[in-house]
C-alpha cells in the first residue's frame, strides 16, 4: 500500500486561549486528526518594524487533499491582518501514524 500524502499546516496565534480554540474546531469539523499547540517567541518586520511577540504555534496534521480547504478556514478564522499559514509536506514517517492521519481525514 502506498504511503498516504500527509501535511502540515501551520499557523500562529497571539493568545491560548484563542489557539486552543481554533484547534479545537479545527479536529471536531475533521479538518485535521491533531493539532498541536507550542508557546514561541516570534521575532519579524512589520510594516517596517522588527517586533517581537509571545505566539502560540498550531501544527495540523491533515491528508493533502484537505489542505486547501484548511487552510481557508484557518484564514477565515484567524484575528491577523496577515496570519503565517504554511503548508508543509511530510515526506516520511511511521506508516501507522500517517494511515491514521489519512484515516482521520477521509
Amino acid at each position: 500500500m502506498p504511503e498516504p500524502r500527509i501535511v502540515i499546516v501551520q499557523t500562529a496565534l497571539g493568545n491560548a486561549d484563542g489557539a486552543a480554540a481554533l484547534a479545537g474546531e479545527i479536529v471536531e469539523r475533521g479538518l485535521a486528526a491533531c493539532v498541536q499547540r507550542l508557546p514561541v517567541q516570534s521575532t519579524y518586520r512589520w510594516k517596517g518594524a522588527v517586533e517581537s511577540a509571545n505566539e502560540v504555534l498550531l501544527m495540523a496534521k491533515t491528508a493533502a487533499g484537505r489542505a486547501d480547504e484548511l487552510v481557508s478556514f484557518i484564514r477565515e478564522r484567524h484575528p491577523y491582518e496577515l496570519p503565517e499559514i504554511l503548508v508543509t509536506p511530510v515526506e516520511g514517517g511511521l506508516d501507522a501514524y500517517l494511515c491514521w492521519v489519512a484515516e482521520e481525514n477521509r
